[in-house]
């Protein structure tokens, strides 16, 4: 991923997004620290419909008694 100054991304703001669209985004830089990413839509899309952990048990299918009980023994003692 290359970085960009904002500058120079404000006066080659078409061909950073030319960049993006065909797989290569831009990371945009100001006094040296990142602060924005272009990416192309079609990749955005990909990243944003990743599920949350939550989300990807809730989907997993798992039914009550599919997965074995907890082990409630209490842990060891330990002196400090």
């Amino acid at each position: 991923m290359r970085e960009i100054q904002l500058r120079d991304a404000k006066a080659a703001l078409s061909a950073v997004v030319d960049d993006a669209v065909r797989g290569e985004p831009s990371v945009i830089t100001r006094h040296g620290r990142p602060e924005a990413v272009v990416l192309s839509f079609a990749e955005w899309q990909r990243l944003s419909t990743v599920p949350n952990f939550g989300r990807l048990l809730a989907s997993s299918g798992l039914r009550d008694g599919d997965l074995p009980e907890r082990d409630r023994t209490p842990l060891r003692d330990i002196d400090f």
